[in-house]
């Protein structure tokens, strides 16, 4: 162990950081003057590469060891320096049923009932590690996510947008932005306009949406993006088609809205998708992008062939209710074989073709059992 006292506190978070995303923000400490160097007796060159090295885990507390430390580990251009080297953690994150609560019943009546409605969390699985947590609430949302919410992630942040109020399901534009780094929610300025079941996609720090529907239930061909370091909206060229109930996918430098209906052929769903150039701000119409006869919503994989399909194609524990999220070289996949089956998550591993490979079903803890409503992944 280094007799450098800096180096010994960067080895003791690294090896006691806390294995839950819950933190108390009344605990949180505020950071400590500025030191000249990152870390004292080192130069800032092998200093940064010591807290480049640091688990995500360890970031919160790591924030208050001073403020240069907490600048840095919030900086964008070290989160992609992080990336570079090898440093991130790639999870999946899911929006998931909680766990069902009971009622007590009036006196005299007949025990205790279920709540009416579920509640939906953020649950996040680690793929390398195999464990499973939760995120804290949504402080405006105690209680459950929107319904319906649509989530995101860019830069190892994690966008929630969109929905229905859990209360009265009044469709809401609410946006909020969970930061690993501090472990904090912020709430962010509101979508341009109520959408529901639109299509979402994240790139460079930016967030796209394209499609749904409006609140008197009209099919969009409207597009924004979303800049998370800016906070700011901006209105992107629309669509050829109306198209609800659509599904976002980002490949490369283009992010694909898969599938959808028009608002005079609900649940008819098209067989083509939209595709819009990030880096030339076009759109192009692709033809039978879609084969199958079903909505595309959270189960959309890349095909052997470039090609879209269902990931319930791949594993038949997960016909009902199948959400994919793709993580690079391997895939969480979480379902039920048939209505009213326990949940089932299976790793699908990658080949070096790109095809999928051995698949791998994983223990689920009983309070990670619910529902899998949608997923994205997030590179922490």
């Amino acid at each position: 162990m280094s007799s450098n006292p800096f180096l010994r506190e960067l080895f003791s978070l690294s090896q006691n950081s806390s294995k839950k995303f819950k933190h108390n923000n009344s605990q949180k400490m505020e950071p400590q003057s500025d030191p000249t160097e990152l870390i004292p007796g080192l130069p800032d060159e092998i200093a940064l590469e010591c807290l480049t090295r640091l688990h995500y885990e360890a970031h919160a507390v790591a924030s208050d060891v001073c403020r240069r430390w907490r600048r840095l580990l919030q900086d964008r251009e070290f989160y992609y320096h992080r990336r570079k080297a090898g440093f991130t953690w790639k999870v999946g994150c899911f929006v998931q049923s909680l766990p069902i609560h009971f009622e007590h019943s009036e006196p005299g009546g007949s025990g205790s009932k279920p709540e009416k409605q579920p509640k939906y969390g953020l649950s996040v699985f680690d793929p390398v590690t195999g464990d499973w947590d939760q995120i804290d609430p949504v402080p405006k949302y105690p209680d459950g996510l929107p319904l319906f919410c649509q989530v995101a992630s860019s830069e190892g942040r994690l966008v929630v947008m969109g929905g229905w109020n859990p209360a009265n399901w009044e469709p809401l534009r609410d946006l909020f932005v969970y930061e690993f780094t501090t472990r904090c929610w912020t709430q962010r300025v509101s979508m341009p306009s109520t959408r529901s079941f639109f299509a979402a996609g994240a790139c460079d720090g930016k967030v796209y949406v394209a499609g749904g529907h409006d609140e008197s239930k009209n099919a969009l061909r409207s597009a924004w993006v979303y800049d998370i370091t800016t906070d700011e909206w901006t209105e992107l060229t629309q669509m050829s088609d109306e198209r609800d109930e659509c599904e976002g996918v980002v490949i490369g430098s283009e992010f694909w809205v898969v599938s959808g209906y028009d608002t005079d052929s609900q649940g008819r769903f098209k067989d083509s998708a939209e595709v819009f150039d990030i880096t030339t701000g076009t759109w192009r119409r692709v033809e039978g992008a879609w084969g199958v006869s079903r909505c595309p919503r959270s189960c959309v994989a890349v095909g052997q062939n470039g090609n879209f399909t269902s990931w319930d194609a791949y594993e038949p524990a997960v016909q009902v209710g199948t959400c994919g999220v793709d993580i690079g070289d391997r895939v969480l996949v979480a379902g039920s074989g048939n209505q009213g089956a326990p949940l089932a998550v299976y790793v699908v591993e990658k080949t070096n073709q790109r095809q999928n490979g051995k698949s791998t079903k994983i223990d689920i803890p009983n309070e990670f059992s619910g529902f899998v409503q949608s997923g994205c992944l997030v590179e922490i």
